[in-house]
C-alpha cells in the first residue's frame, strides 16, 4: 500500500507547487511586465489619486457629467465585488417600472430633448459594471452637458467623437464611449 501512497503524495505535492505557485506566479511576472496597466486592474491616476477605473462603471449623476449604463449591482450601485445583471426578463413588470423611473429621470434633467432615448441609458448591463456608452446615448446627453457647463455643444459634440472607440479590430463589439475617460476630458476642458 505505500508504495502505491508515496508515489500519489509526491504527485500531489509536485502538481500544488506547480499549478498553485509556479504557474500564478509566472502568469503575474509576465503580466506586469507585458501588459502593466492591465494587470494592475486598469486603473485611472489623477496627481496622488486614483480616480477610477477605465473597465468599471461609476455613478454619475451631476448634469454637468455624462451619465453611464445603470448598475444592477448590490448593496450599491457599481459595485465591483458584486458583478451581477438583473435578470429581469422583458415582461417583467419591475424592468418596465424601472425604465419607465429612469426615462422620468432622464426627461426631467433635460426637458427640451425630445430625441428618442437610447437603450443602454435606461438599462442596466449584463455585468452591472459596463463602463461605456453608445455613441448614441453619449450624443443625446450633449446639450444637458453643454448646457449645465455654460460650453457650445459643438465642442461638447467633438470631445465625444474624440472619446468614441471604435469596434474592436474592426469587427468586435460595438463603438462605444468611455464613459470616466469622457468625464475627465470634460473637467479638463472647463
Amino acid at each position: 500500500m505505500s508504495s502505491q501512497l508515496r508515489p500519489a503524495i509526491v504527485l500531489l505535492a509536485l502538481l500544488t507547487v506547480i499549478t498553485g505557485v509556479v504557474y500564478p506566479l509566472v502568469v503575474t511576472v509576465v503580466a506586469q511586465v507585458a501588459f502593466p496597466t492591465q494587470a494592475n486592474g486598469s486603473l485611472v491616476v489623477r496627481g496622488d489619486d486614483v480616480v477610477g477605473s477605465t473597465l468599471i462603471g461609476q455613478p454619475f449623476d451631476d448634469p454637468r457629467y455624462f451619465w453611464g449604463r445603470l448598475s444592477a449591482t448590490a448593496p450599491f450601485a457599481y459595485n465591483a465585488a458584486a458583478s451581477s445583471g438583473s435578470n429581469l426578463g422583458p415582461l417583467n413588470p419591475a424592468l418596465t417600472d424601472a425604465v419607465k423611473a429612469r426615462v422620468d429621470a432622464l426627461r426631467a434633467a433635460d426637458p427640451g430633448n425630445e430625441s428618442p432615448i437610447p437603450v443602454d441609458l435606461v438599462t442596466a448591463s449584463g455585468s452591472g459594471l459596463d463602463p461605456d456608452v453608445s455613441p448614441a446615448a453619449a450624443h443625446w446627453q450633449v446639450p444637458r452637458v453643454a448646457r449645465a457647463r455654460g460650453l457650445d455643444p459643438a465642442a461638447v459634440q467633438a470631445l465625444v467623437e474624440q472619446h468614441t472607440e471604435e469596434r474592436q479590430w474592426g469587427f468586435f463589439g460595438e463603438a462605444r464611449v468611455n464613459v470616466l475617460a469622457l468625464n475627465l476630458a470634460l473637467d479638463a476642458l472647463h
